[in-house]
């Protein structure tokens, strides 16, 4: 009989409760949550409600919980950025399987020390580098594997945030400033530095990079804004409108993220009174609008890497150039086309799974699955080692950014890890 594995929820929010919550819900003869830990009542009561969680095995903080004996098979951690490092350490000593959100941790000193405890205690980790389990960038990894464009020279990936996202996650929501949230080529494009480096299978040796936030700021804000969208004059005629982000008939994300009374009344309520009705050029963000890295890889391929948060879809697109053809593709519509020189010309339709990221929410969580039953997990799988070198690209990158320097990314690894 196929035994159904535990797990407790550190924070149930966006990918707690919607993203993990929801697969946990469709496979219950796999895996069931049995605790939960968030401080906000409501969403607390609501995920304790959607999983049958007894009422002793609700916290209303990650310390209540991990001060108990081991509660579940695994534990996902779902909580800020800022709020990783001690979870996670206590989450090691305690035996659990770990599914961790992106990133690990927003800053090296933190992430040096969960890596330093993940060798020691020899723990089990999964990371949420969801794109490793999509169709779509399976697929690339496959065409590279086969070499059919022969030696690839150059890739050039852009992640096109998409306007709306931007102001929702950047701007007005948790991630807007480095404060208090890991900075955006850690946050949002981790994911991104962690699909580069596994579709190549090198390591960068160099790095340098470049950004700059010019639109969302006070001395950019049109003429008559108000404080808040639902006070604004010129609010119809802009498209960071809060109320037409938030007020309209969907009420799944990003609507879902604003409040836990999705009616128009509650709704409203917080466009009033909370971050997300507040006018995007008078808000306390300071993350860039647009980011720019440069990478040379160990074989010498060049890699450029963009973030841009003014664009209509959310989307990534990629082009792959190599010796004896190239590759074209869109995450999004999930269309890859396909260039031999001097030979053929083809298109390659790739179907999503069904959920989140391209189906890459529901692959990631299989896998975790697997790791609590015991199962052998693919070696591609995103582990905490193999998910270590993104976030070093991503440091190495904000220090580039802040010297305006090129990183010798091998001396500066090195460096880092000297110690471990």
């Amino acid at each position: 009989m196929n035994k159904i594995s535990t797990v407790a929820v550190l924070g149930a929010g966006n990918r707690g409760r919607e993203a993990y919550g929801s697969y946990i819900l469709e496979h219950p003869g796999d895996i069931k949550a049995v605790a939960v830990a968030e401080p906000d009542a409501d969403k607390r009561a609501l995920f304790s409600k959607e999983h049958n969680i007894d009422k002793k095995l609700q916290f209303e903080s990650w310390e209540k919980l991990l001060n108990k004996d081991r509660l579940a098979d695994g534990i996902i951690i779902a909580t800020l950025d800022n709020m990783h490092l001690e979870p996670v350490l206590q989450a090691m000593e305690k035996g659990y399987k770990i599914l961790l959100e992106k990133p690990i941790a927003p800053n090296l000193e933190d992430l040096i020390e969960i890596y330093k405890k993940y060798k020691e205690t020899e723990s089990e980790i999964l990371v949420a580098h969801v794109l490793r389990y999509t169709n779509f960038f399976s697929k690339l990894k496959e065409l590279l594997n086969e070499k059919v464009i022969g030696k690839v020279r150059y890739i050039d990936l852009n992640e096109n945030i998409g306007y709306y996202h931007f102001a929702h996650s950047y701007v007005r929501g948790n991630w807007r400033n480095t404060d208090s949230a890991a900075p955006i080529i850690l946050a949002k494009s981790c994911h991104d530095l962690d699909i580069l480096h596994w579709l190549l299978g090198t390591k960068t040796k160099k790095l340098s990079s470049s950004a700059s936030l010019e639109i969302f700021k006070e001395e950019s804000k049109p003429e008559n804004a108000a404080d808040r969208c639902v006070y604004c004059n010129i609010e119809a005629d802009c498209p960071y409108s809060a109320k037409k982000i938030y007020l309209g008939e969907d009420t799944d994300w990003p609507t879902s993220v604003i409040t836990t009374d999705l009616s128009y009344e509650g709704r409203f309520k917080a466009l009033k009174e909370g971050p997300y009705g507040r006018c995007v050029w008078k808000s306390d963000n300071n993350v860039p609008d647009v980011q720019r890295v440069n990478m040379t890889q160990s074989d010498n391929t060049e890699v450029n890497f963009t973030l841009n948060a003014f664009s209509k879809d959310i989307t990534r697109d990629i082009k792959i150039h190599g010796s004896l053809g190239e590759i074209e593709g869109d995450f999004e519509k999930g269309i890859i086309e396909l260039s031999i020189f001097g030979k053929s010309n083809s298109v390659i339709e790739i179907e999503a799974a069904s959920g989140h990221h391209g189906g890459g929410d529901s692959g990631l969580m299989s896998q975790f699955v697997s790791l609590l039953k015991g199962k052998e997990i693919d070696s591609w799988s995103s582990s905490l080692e193999e998910s270590l070198e993104s976030h070093l690209m991503a440091f190495a990158a904000e220090e580039a950014r802040a010297k305006n320097s090129v990183i010798n990314l091998t001396k500066w690894r090195q460096e880092q890890f000297n110690s471990i």
